[in-house]
């Protein structure tokens, strides 16, 4: 799988930042069947959040009702210089995690 995360490189403290993600994953839900009749295994994300050095600053849990390369975009507060820890975990043992760098000044 292949995430695309878009974080500012730069920001000003106290700045509020738009933070967006793409994760490429299927996202199949387990309701539909194949053309014989058998039940297509439900695949799907549950579980995403980021970390900002070290503290969650956002959660979601997603449901089989959610998009094919779930698009997440969510705000939070440039306070200090650092990481951004993005973790996706879901059905069948996936776990895709990505690292991003912000520079506070």
């Amino acid at each position: 799988m292949a995430a695309l995360i878009n974080v500012p490189a730069t920001a000003k403290r106290g700045d509020v930042i738009e933070i967006k993600t793409l994760m490429s994953h299927i996202m199949e839900t387990g309701f539909r069947h194949t053309v014989t009749g058998a039940a297509i295994p439900r695949d799907i994300i549950t579980d995403f959040s980021c970390r900002y050095n070290g503290v969650e600053v956002f959660r979601a849990e997603l449901f089989p009702a959610f998009s094919a390369n779930p698009f997440i975009t969510f705000f939070t507060v440039a306070t200090e210089s650092g990481v951004f820890e993005f973790r996706w975990s879901g059905d069948n043992g996936f776990y895709e995690a990505v690292t991003a760098n912000i520079v506070v000044t």
